[in-house]
């Protein structure tokens, strides 16, 4: 399916003026679902941990596709991902949010599954016998292995799972790059999950802009209290953007400083209060761990601690370090103005109770009610709401920086966010 003719009017060559109707116009996000989430990406589905045991299962969705992840009972007992969606008459058969299973049962006619899709039995295949004479049944040719659930392809790195409709996307590593991977390894390498607990809203914006969110170091100092008054991410610290060869993925690497007021970064700045303090200062009893430490780019030899990670991997995961606090967050789109964000906490299983009290902590800065996420919330609604007051012939500017693409060793650009829709427009072809 090509792009209507409409979506041929974008300003010049490049990817720094994004046009409105990309986060507004339904027929384009229905193509963004084929050629993005249902096409050749790999998509974030959850974390191992969350189902520990054989017959574990945890509802979960790629794109707007309500999917099952699952440990098989058989075989390795490995993760499986299938369709919640009956291969008879379309069910959604699954209706409990997480649990244990030995199989899948559709209520409406009872076909059964295994936990791996196969069809594993129907009533009356054969027909209902009556004397002599054996009425209905499916017909001679029916083969039940054609008959299955849909079942996509799973890749399992370091406890996180990744799904896929397509057939010809390249391995999972492949797909992320040599340039990401190091930053998965530094928060997974070695280390057994332990899951913490979950937060999830729905957002009224277009899902892309909750990537462009996190793929955007201009506006955490300006426009989180808690970031420019502690410290915690501002103009004024060493920081690194890093992409993938393709500007899909990328990380926003920085280190954080005491805060206080650096008037080249805090004033005018209306967010940036001087006088807040905490009433319990526990919220941001920060201690530096081991796994920090990587080689610094600018000065070989030597190592850095960065206090904060964001890993975007395009379409749907963020993976965020920020100090002690470690989650996932799942963009699971719902039409082109709204979608589901999904946070997953999590430490690591040798934590000491300490480690994990000051996770849970510092974990009330983010999720719906963030002391820092609410903020972003509440921003991309206004940005969609701008977008429909405006209509289709208005445009973003992502020009700080400049216009090109590319990695950079402070946080004053905008060049993720371009890198993507330089990709984003290759992909739907606009």
């Amino acid at each position: 399916m090509n792009a209507p003719e409409s979506f041929s009017r974008w300003s010049g060559a490049g990817s720094s003026r994004v046009p409105f109707w990309a986060y507004t116009d339904p027929q384009l996000y229905s193509q963004e679902l084929q050629k993005i989430f249902y096409g050749p990406h790999w998509c974030y589905v959850g974390l191992e941990v969350e189902v520990p045991n054989p017959g574990d299962f945890r509802l979960t969705y790629v794109g707007e596709r309500q999917v099952i992840m699952v440990r098989d009972r058989f075989g390795d007992q490995g993760i499986r991902v299938v369709e919640n969606r009956c291969a008879h008459r379309g069910v959604r058969f699954c209706q409990q949010p997480h649990g244990n299973a030995r199989s899948w049962t559709c209520p409406y006619h009872q076909w059964t599954y295994k936990l791996d899709g196969e069809l594993a039995g129907l009533p009356f295949k054969n027909g209902v016998k009556e004397g002599d004479q054996v009425n209905g049944g499916m017909p001679p040719d029916f083969d039940v292995k054609q008959h299955g659930l849909t079942r996509l392809r799973v890749a399992v790195l370091h406890g996180l799972v990744f799904a896929t409709f397509s057939d010809s996307v390249e391995p999972l590593e492949q797909y992320l790059g040599p340039q990401i991977l190091p930053w998965l390894d530094r928060i997974f390498g070695g280390r057994q999950l332990q899951l913490l607990g979950y937060n999830r809203q729905r957002i009224p914006g277009n899902w892309k802009l909750m990537m462009e969110n996190i793929k955007d170091p201009y506006h955490p100092g300006l426009l989180h209290t808690w970031f420019v008054t502690f410290g915690l991410w501002r103009a004024d610290q060493k920081s690194r953007m890093v992409m993938d060869e393709h500007g899909r993925h990328a990380v926003m690497v920085s280190r954080r400083n005491d805060g206080g007021e650096n008037k080249a970064v805090t004033q005018g700045v209306t967010s940036f209060k001087a006088n807040m303090s905490l009433e319990d200062p526990r919220i941001l009893d920060v201690v530096p761990e081991p796994w920090w430490k990587v080689p610094d780019p600018s000065n070989p030899g030597t190592e850095i601690m960065p206090s904060v990670t964001m890993i975007t991997l395009f379409p749907s995961l963020i993976i965020q370090q920020q100090v002690n606090s470690l989650s996932t967050r799942h963009i699971v789109p719902r039409g082109e103005g709204e979608f589901d964000f999904v946070w997953t906490h999590f430490g690591f299983t040798d934590d000491s109770e300490e480690m994990q009290r000051r996770r849970l902590r510092q974990a009330n800065l983010f999720g719906p009610a963030g002391f820092v996420s609410a903020d972003d919330g509440e921003v991309i609604q206004f940005s969609q709401d701008g977008f429909r007051q405006w209509g289709e012939d208005g445009e973003t500017l992502c020009e700080l920086g400049g216009t090109g693409t590319g990695g950079t060793e402070h946080m004053v650009t905008e060049t993720l966010i371009r890198s993507m829709y330089a990709y984003w427009r290759k992909v739907m072809g606009v």
